[in-house]
């Protein structure tokens, strides 16, 4: 988190205070005639800048005080300070699909290798400051830990460069009244903002140091939540928010929405956070940073452990309880489960006892939480629980509506179990009152409280799931208990409307836990059915042979990649004859490029693999571009029957290290045998240097690897007979470009290059061409919109007569003039084989470019 602000924007507090003094309600007496009363207006300026000054830091530092006691608590029972464990944060590339598209996807994150997204984590490019940072995380990965953790930083004065830090919480979309302004919005509805004694004030130093400013935005579900508050706002709305923010007209979306568009506090930097799932095009343009949460590593897992459980006793029963669940351990790369999971380890439960899957882990917690309730009154109460949770799954909410009406018995054993937490939207109440609310929120399981959260002074607390995946659970349960359209709720239906939006988080976890309790222990679920146990067992019965038969007719080969990965976690939750039944199915060719690979996911894969083992079937891998963990990819790999696999170049040969570091001789053999390349599509300037370090240890010139395996060579670059770099847009420059070039001459399978927009100049090509006359396989050669002139382009026309295969050459929009184009034409003479040479712009003469149209055809 520290090295995310590393930029310091200028400007100290003494700095703009002159600003703020003279834009805010600080009055001075009228000048009078002579010097003595000019000296007097000086020295009272002088005193009014100082009081203000001093007024100001008393704020910030009140600020700082009150946001260090809030973010202390990690969560209930947590303490910030003692069990916080760094998560895995990257940066990430935005990709467009193709090039004439205007909308941005989920697929478009590009998610590149492993090994070099441990490399390129949180560095800021230096002279180029970023002022909107989009952080994403799916549920339970510790986006909102993290931002606390930034706080808590910023109040022992780790950001020296922002003197003001807000907070403000998508859920204060909900209050819809126009009665706020940016003042108020700021000072008032900020989560972490103390009360303000002097708020004018503050407000003027605010806006007149706006660079001074960071905004956090958390608590938003997705991107298109963001999108929504992008779109263009009324005239009339921008003319007042323009002309006086601090009147009190506005609603909090106008404000949220004046914010993102950059019209209020258009210098402040911004920091967004948000699951990645949902278009955001318009979002994603405006970023210019991207950075992921991606949860925990094995040896963050065993740091938070060590934190849990400060019992010596109980620790070390706990890590041997883990280690001998490996579904379990694989589940505590994301933190939220990882604390479930320690929930569960608390109990001191045997190794036979532990959950093996997510049904049960959610299962156990509930029945953990609800254990100490009255019997008799605990199950109608949970049900109406689960009745809510649903409802909130299938708006894509985490929050239950202000509007909702709740039995105040549902509130208070709700957040008796610690499964629903009131939240206040607006910072009314003082530091007292809060700590009442929250003696009450943990003690309460009276009338009482609920009355209290009825009230009329807690209008607008509104209650929110505290966790998404026990939200999920519940809704699971409501649909198999309760719900008459239970088959409706299977994955996967068909229909239009099904195909057009992908599911949402909690709906896909809820799905997956509706077919996992189909199958669990029938005590647990029976115990919540009303029937008597004959029509409860013909009940359960009846769905697990409607689930079976609806998985059964699923047609495999129309399944997109995410589904069947979907599929083979749905499948792992359920049961032995539906995984047979998988098995059995599972296409042979298994291409999974572009989706996002979790621990737990590639322990579903590989049992589902396993089981497709036992039937004779054999399978290809494709785990390009899916961000899977090297010890992931190491046990997909090693089963006997993968055939042949792909995966990020860098992490395949981070993996040969380790196995030869280790001795393992086989496993090694089979990880050089089964990976291709082929054929290989470069997008990214990275892929080319993972290429040539793959080329270097093909042809022996590796320090690294040095094993008798790899001694005839790399057999995936034997195989590698179709080669394209499509590297539009890239910002290569002149120094990529001879980067480039000095890797272009081992790559003689290399058909397409394409070097768009990418800023090459004269130098860069002089490189590139030496490079390009010995490939003699490329038939496309794009230079299109870079920066050649003529010196350039006469470094071209020597070597396309030496390019045997070249039919297609694009230098269009470049700055050759008159003797670059003639250079290109009369060379053009000489290369019968090229179909087309675009190479028009503006500053070739017209009547030249037009003469040499004449004379060749092929020039466009």
């Amino acid at each position: 988190a520290p090295i995310l602000m590393s930029s310091s924007p200028p400007g100290s507090l003494s700095d703009t205070a002159s600003k703020a003094v003279s834009s805010s309600c600080v009055s001075l007496r009228s000048p009078s005639c002579g010097e003595d009363h000019g000296h007097s207006q000086a020295f009272t300026f002088e005193t009014n800048i100082f009081s203000f000054l001093k007024r100001v830091k008393d704020y910030i530092q009140a600020a700082k005080s009150h946001m260090y006691q809030l973010c202390l608590e990690m969560e209930e029972g947590l303490s910030i300070m003692s069990h916080y464990v760094d998560p895995h944060v990257t940066q990430r590339e935005i990709y467009r699909l193709g090039k004439s598209t205007n909308k941005c996807s989920d697929k478009e994150f590009s998610i590149t290798g492993r090994t070099h997204r441990l490399k390129n984590s949180l560095h800021s490019n230096e002279g180029k400051s970023r002022r909107c940072i989009l952080l994403l995380g799916n549920a339970g990965m510790g986006k909102t830990t993290l931002i606390k953790k930034l706080c808590l930083d910023w109040s022992r004065d780790s950001f020296p460069q922002f003197d003001f830090v807000f907070l403000l919480d998508g859920k204060g979309l909900t209050l819809t009244e126009p009665v706020h302004s940016l003042q108020t919005l700021l000072l008032d509805l900020s989560s972490i903002a103390p009360c303000c004694v002097d708020p004018d004030e503050v407000y003027a130093q605010v806006l007149a140091a706006p660079k001074r400013v960071l905004l956090i935005f958390d608590g938003f579900d997705e991107l298109r939540d963001y999108e929504s508050l992008l779109q263009t706002q009324e005239k009339d709305c921008v003319t007042l928010l323009q002309k006086d923010s601090k009147m009190q007209t506005f609603t909090v979306r106008q404000l949220y929405s004046a914010i993102l568009q950059r019209l209020l506090l258009p210098g402040c930097t911004l920091l967004l956070s948000s699951r990645p799932r949902g278009a955001g095009s318009q979002l994603l343009r405006r970023v210019d940073a991207l950075l992921e949460v991606c949860g925990f590593t094995s040896d963050s897992i065993e740091t938070y452990l060590t934190h849990y459980f400060t019992d010596p006793d109980l620790r070390a029963s706990a890590f041997e309880c883990l280690k001998s669940s490996s579904y379990l351990h694989h589940l505590c790369w994301n933190p939220a489960l990882c604390r479930l999971a320690c929930m569960v380890l608390e109990q001191g439960r045997s190794s036979e006892d532990l959950p093996r899957t997510l049904t049960e882990l959610y299962d156990k917690n509930r029945h953990n939480l609800s254990k100490n309730g009255d019997e008799s009154d605990s199950k109608d109460l949970l049900l109406q629980l689960c009745a809510l949770a649903w409802e909130g799954v299938k708006a894509n909410s985490s929050s239950i509506p202000r509007d909702r009406t709740i039995p105040t018995k549902v509130k208070v054993f709700g957040m008796g179990m610690g499964i629903l937490h009131p939240q206040n939207l607006r910072r009314r109440l003082s530091n007292e009152d809060n700590r009442n609310l929250e003696k009450k929120r943990v003690e309460g399981q009276s009338e009482k409280k609920g009355k209290d959260i009825n009230s009329a002074d807690c209008k607008d607390l509104i209650l929110v799931w505290t966790c998404a995946f026990l939200q999920s659970y519940l809704a699971a349960v409501h649909l198999n208990v309760l719900d008459r359209s239970f088959l409706q709720a299977l994955p996967f239906q068909t229909g239009a409307k099904c195909r057009r939006r992908p599911k949402k988080e909690e709906l896909e976890l809820t799905q997956r836990i509706v077919v996992g309790l189909l199958y669990h222990k029938k005590e647990k679920l029976q115990h919540l059915h009303s029937q008597t146990e004959t029509v409860f067992r013909n009940t359960l019965t009846s769905r697990q042979g409607l689930a079976a038969k609806h998985l059964a007719g699923l047609s495999y080969s129309n399944l997109v990649p995410a589904q069947v990965l979907e599929l083979c976690n749905y499948v792992y939750e359920a049961s032995t004859k539906l995984a047979t039944q998988l098995a059995e199915n599972l296409p042979e060719s298994l291409r999974f490029n572009g989706v996002p690979f979790s621990p737990p996911d590639v322990f579903a894969m590989k049992d589902a693999l396993r089981r497709g083992g036992a039937e004779g079937r054999n399978f290809c891998l494709d785990l390009e571009n899916t961000g899977i963990q090297i010890s992931g990819l190491r046990a997909l790999m090693s089963l006997n029957n993968i055939n042949s696999f792909r995966a990020c170049i860098a992490d395949v040969i981070s993996l040969w290290e380790q196995l030869e570091q280790s001795g393992e001789e086989e496993l090694l053999q089979g990880a050089v045998s089964k990976f291709h390349i082929h054929p290989l599509k470069a997008t990214q300037v990275c892929h080319i240097a993972h290429l040539e370090k793959l080329v270097n240890i093909h042809m022996n010139k590796s320090s690294q690897l040095s094993h008798s395996i790899l001694a005839d060579g790399v057999p995936a670059v034997k195989d590698l007979h179709k080669l394209e770099f499509d590297l539009e847009e890239s910002k290569i420059e002149d120094e990529g470009a001879d980067k480039l070039a000095m890797v272009l001459d081992s790559l003689t399978s290399l058909e397409v290059l394409n070097l768009s927009q990418n800023c090459i100049g004269d130098h860069g090509v002089k490189k590139l061409a030496l490079a390009l006359k010995d490939l003699p396989k490329l038939h496309c050669l794009s230079l299109y919109s870079n920066e050649i002139s003529d010196e350039g382009a006469e470094s071209l026309a020597a070597v396309l007569p030496q390019m045997p295969s070249l039919t297609q050459l694009d230098v269009g929009y470049n700055k050759l003039q008159g003797v670059g184009a003639q250079s290109l034409a009369l060379s053009l003479r000489d290369c019968k084989k090229v179909k087309t040479l675009r190479m028009w712009n503006q500053c070739i003469p017209y009547g030249v470019f037009e003469r040499l149209q004449r004379q060749d055809s092929r020039i466009l």
